[in-house]
């Protein structure tokens, strides 16, 4: 696999700002439009004919957005706890996260850096296996999957680049990746209300 055309890179982040924009007016639209926070089941109305349709094609963009690294994954996983509840939520956001790792890693442990082309530059490649690779990278990936805010994606690219085996690396996403989702999601989510209740004291 030969090193990606700066017009590939160029389109994948092309797309990713597009889908960024579009989650923005997703959340917008579920926060303000639907008052979700207050009334959780407004949505389920909404979608209850097409909930079926929905999981799925949430489930796809969840697994494209681990895939296509430049992609917010984080505004999506809050998409996913706001449009589906917090246990369908959690599911497809858990299961579309673990299935794109998966595939991220078996990409990059099958095409090696020039997979990694695709998403990040040669610079900033260095850069990250300057820091990430040394005595502890097993530790390090498992602090980044547990962490609400981190390069998780480009850290399963680093792993596959590693000498990590692959069911090592699926079972600390496996463990470690419930407790970032449900922190980053209850955050977002809820963090406003309660800074509000901090600071009327």
């Amino acid at each position: 696999m030969s090193k990606p055309s700066k017009t590939i890179r160029y389109l994948i982040k092309i797309l990713s700002a597009i889908i960024f924009v579009l989650s923005l007016f997703f959340v917008y639209f579920l926060v303000v439009n639907l008052d979700i926070i207050e009334n959780p089941d407004a949505l389920q109305r909404l979608i209850s004919k097409d909930l079926v349709v929905g999981a799925i094609l949430f489930f796809g963009l969840q697994v494209l957005q681990v895939l296509i690294a430049p992609i917010p994954g984080g505004i999506i996983t809050v998409v996913g706890i706001l449009a589906f509840g917090p246990v369908l939520g959690f599911l497809l956001d858990y299961l579309g996260i673990l299935l794109g790792s998966l595939l991220l890693f078996r990409l990059v442990r099958t095409y090696g850096r020039s997979a990694i082309y695709l998403m990040i530059s040669e610079e900033k490649l260095s850069v990250y296996e300057d820091r990430f690779f040394g005595n502890y990278f097993h530790k390090l990936v498992s602090i980044v999957m547990l962490a609400p805010v981190g390069p998780a994606d480009i850290t399963v690219m680093l792993a596959g680049l590693s000498k990590i085996s692959e069911k090592k690396m699926m079972t600390i996403l496996v463990l470690c990746r419930p407790v970032s989702i449900i922190s980053y999601s209850l955050f977002w989510i809820y963090g406003s209300y309660w800074l509000e209740r901090f600071f009327s004291f």
